[in-house]
């Protein structure tokens, strides 16, 4: 019996397959959890930014149909829509990577269910700053882990699959 399922989405110009959503399924599987990597290029392709809408609405008919209790986790992009679904479905909790606190193109700026809540953020985030993250996480009391590395956090890949492994294990 699965302890419960989470939903990995990966960030624009990247696939279900990338590095980041790929260590933390093998970790979320490692420890019990059920999980599913939607993929959301189709979307990412239709301009700048892509349509964040229909990722959203993408993410929550999935959300919506999934075993409980459920985490929702993302990298960037995926991290925004995450934050943003948390808000309609019944989550046990949220896990971001680098999520942008706002989007020029979406007219809300990132919110997230009052869930636990864990950040893994670059100090040297050449998009997002971390000063930005560091001020929303603050607000909610979220669990930050900032890390010395850009936007992409490719230096801290296993350090990013390990504190989602804590993170589930406390969820547990």
């Amino acid at each position: 019996m699965a302890k419960g399922h989470v939903i990995l989405s990966h960030g624009l110009e990247s696939g279900p397959e990338a590095t980041k959503v790929s260590a933390l399924a093998a970790v979320a599987e490692s420890l019990g959890w059920t999980h599913e990597r939607p993929d959301y290029r189709d979307l990412d392709a239709r301009g700048y930014l892509g349509d964040v809408g229909a990722r959203i609405e993408r993410l929550r008919e999935r959300a919506l149909v999934s075993p409980k209790p459920l985490v929702l986790a993302g990298s960037s992009m995926g991290a925004f829509i995450s934050g943003t679904v948390s808000l309609d479905v019944e989550v046990l909790g949220v896990f971001l990577m680098a999520p942008p606190t706002a989007l020029e193109v979406w007219p809300r700026p990132l919110d997230a269910a009052r869930v636990p809540l864990m950040v893994v953020h670059g100090w040297h985030d050449e998009l997002i700053p971390a000063a930005d993250v560091v001020r929303w996480c603050q607000r909610r009391s979220a669990e930050l882990r900032l890390v010395d590395d850009s936007h992409r956090l490719a230096a801290h890949v296993d350090y990013s699959a390990e504190a989602f492994a804590a993170f589930l294990k406390r969820l547990a």
